[in-house]
């Protein structure tokens, strides 16, 4: 938590004035006691008017003082604190745009917009609330004590005894809420992880008839955090009354104690109302001061919970310049390296947390404007060998080259800037089709967004929309069908113009006819452009240059779709599943 003060440096000043301020107006606030005594002792004892209504009228000024004091103290506080969670949700945001997708896959999403919403949010309260009461209280409270012994000596030991009592209590049920709050924490994590599941999958639930069950698994889950808000709310609970016992408590010895000293003339009743009135201050402020560490409780524990983001590092990183094998790069030739778009050399890929590898010696070259279609079972590892070129997983053994050099050794900006890459979920963002396009490439013209729709078989739907290219997209692309969503992610790759591109089972919801027009629209396009089909049709992928065929994380056929059908006892079995066999050998 307090790596995370660093984002306070821009708001030293306002970090200063708000507890200053706020210390101004406790400072007024201790004067009133002694205000009331004097009324009492001389205004009222005597029946002077006059007095009465100067004295009153002091009040009245120090009220309005300790307001102007506190509106100031307030806005200083709150200014900081905005400021404060502004920079850093800023920081935490480009942290996790910056974490690759091993990490993303074990903190999880639904953590991830916990820490950016509900935990800074709470942090946020927590500085606002200590610029405003961490000091104040204090200082009231043995402020309170100073003056009630500059009132009476004796009556104020009972000060001396009441706030240490107080102290014990307030600090003891801080100690046991802290790790409590934590877990409460946690178990909001899992009941928001199970929202964004059901929420994302409400068709599937709905389509499996599993509503009943959901509600069951939240229902148990919610309980859990129910219950762990309960018993650490018990806890927090016991504070007030407990401070309360011992607050009225000592008043009762406090009137006592005054009454005899009053009866023995050693100080006067004004002054006894002074003690009560301190001693009622020190109930307020101490109520306060224990709902600030309750809150600083939850304050600290998420901002431990945001600090444990900051401190996991991603596991690629720009450039990183590590070498492989001298064996493996000690070639003779660099040029004819560079003939390659793309070379894996004995890849091995294990997930993080994995016992098993996913991928294993995978080795092959492409050269520049191949149509590479790889195909293969589910969990056969397809997805996951296109995922390593761009570099959105590392490769665990082997190495990948790109123009001759290991991904590894790019920047990242340069090497993806080299890749257009469509993924298996169409994702669009809310905004314009230009827009959603022009992620491509920003500098995109008229012309470059007709020609990416045209590749990508999106032109006729495009020009049937209001608008056309400034046809308004909800988020998430809601508002399109999958067919017109997975064209549209696709034309988003094309108008970037990579000099490879991976189409990862990206037209899974066209019919036959619309992706044959597309895989040969792109096989048209200028330019010496590698392509890298992911499908689980053969039809997609059976004109590639070659194909991959894997099954289990390994290769186990290479070569045209003729070849393999001779050679690939697993591409054998995909492709006649699909296709009717006719006499003779021949296929439909």
């Amino acid at each position: 938590m307090k790596k995370l003060l660093v984002y306070l440096k821009d708001y030293k000043k306002e970090s200063v004035l708000g507890p200053l301020f706020k210390l101004l107006e406790a400072t007024f606030e201790l004067i009133v006691p002694l205000v009331m005594a004097a009324i009492i002792d001389t205004g009222v004892a005597t029946g002077d008017k006059s007095y009465i209504m100067k004295m009153c009228m002091v009040l009245v000024l120090l009220a309005v003082i300790g307001l102007t004091c506190s509106i100031t103290a307030q806005y200083f506080a709150a200014k900081a604190a905005v400021g404060f969670a502004t920079k850093l949700r800023h920081a935490l945001f480009a942290h996790i745009e910056s974490l690759s997708f091993t990490e993303m896959d074990t903190v999880g999403t639904a953590t991830l917009i916990t820490r950016m919403t509900s935990d800074v949010n709470q942090v946020q309260n927590g500085v606002n609330l200590v610029l405003r009461l961490f000091l104040r209280s204090p200082f009231i409270v043995f402020g309170a004590m100073v003056m009630a012994f500059t009132i009476d000596v004796k009556a104020a030991l009972v000060f001396v005894v009441t706030i240490p009592l107080l102290s014990i209590i307030v600090f003891g049920i801080m100690l046991i809420s802290i790790p409590l709050y934590k877990k409460v924490q946690s178990a909001l994590d899992k009941v928001l992880g199970i929202t964004r599941e059901n929420l994302t999958g409400s068709r599937v639930i709905r389509a499996f008839n599993k509503e009943d069950d959901e509600k069951v698994h939240f229902n148990e889950n919610n309980d859990l955090l129910t219950r762990a808000q309960i018993y650490v709310g018990k806890i927090s609970a016991l504070m007030n009354p407990l401070t309360y016992v011992i607050i009225n408590g000592a008043i009762v010895v406090l009137v006592w104690t005054g009454a005899v000293r009053v009866d023995n003339g050693y100080i006067t009743q004004g002054e006894v109302v002074a003690l009560i009135n301190y001693m009622s201050q020190i109930l307020v402020e101490l109520v306060k001061l224990a709902n600030l560490i309750i809150n600083i409780n939850k304050s600290i524990a998420c901002g431990n919970r945001i600090q444990s983001i900051f401190e996991m590092q991603p596991s690629i990183t720009d450039g990183s310049g590590q070498k492989v094998d001298k064996v493996q790069t000690d070639t003779a030739d660099r040029s004819e390296e560079a003939e390659y778009a793309v070379e894996f050399s004995h890849v091995g890929l294990t997930y993080a947390g994995a016992g098993d590898e996913s991928l294993t010696d995978i080795d092959f070259k492409v050269k520049k404007g191949e149509t590479i279609g790889i195909i293969g079972g589910t969990g056969s590892g397809k997805s996951s060998v296109v995922n390593l070129i761009p570099r959105f997983y590392d490769v665990t053994s082997g190495f990948i080259k790109v123009d001759g050099k290991d991904v590894k050794d790019y920047p990242l900006e340069e090497l993806r800037g080299k890749i257009g890459t469509v993924l298996q979920k169409a994702v669009l963002f809310h905004g314009t089709i230009r827009e959603n396009l022009k992620w491509g490439n920003p500098d995109a013209t008229e012309e470059d967004l007709n020609r990416a729709i045209t590749v990508a078989q999106a032109k006729e739907f495009i020009d049937n929309k209001e608008g056309r290219l400034d046809f308004e997209i909800e988020q998430g692309g809601k508002n399109l069908s999958g067919g017109q969503r997975q064209r549209l992610t696709i034309a988003r790759a094309v108008v970037k113009k990579p000099e490879i591109l991976i189409l990862d089972d990206s037209a899974s919801a066209l019919d036959f006819a619309t992706d044959a027009a597309l895989r040969k629209a792109i096989r048209e396009m200028e330019g010496e452009t590698t392509v890298f089909i992911v499908s689980q049709r053969a039809a997609s992928i059976q004109h590639a240059d070659r194909i991959v065929v894997l099954d289990d994380g390994k290769i186990v056929g290479l070569g045209t779709s003729e070849e393999l059908l001779e050679s690939c006892e697993v591409y054998q079995e995909i492709y006649n599943s699909q296709f009717k066999k006719q006499e003779g050998g021949k296929t439909a």
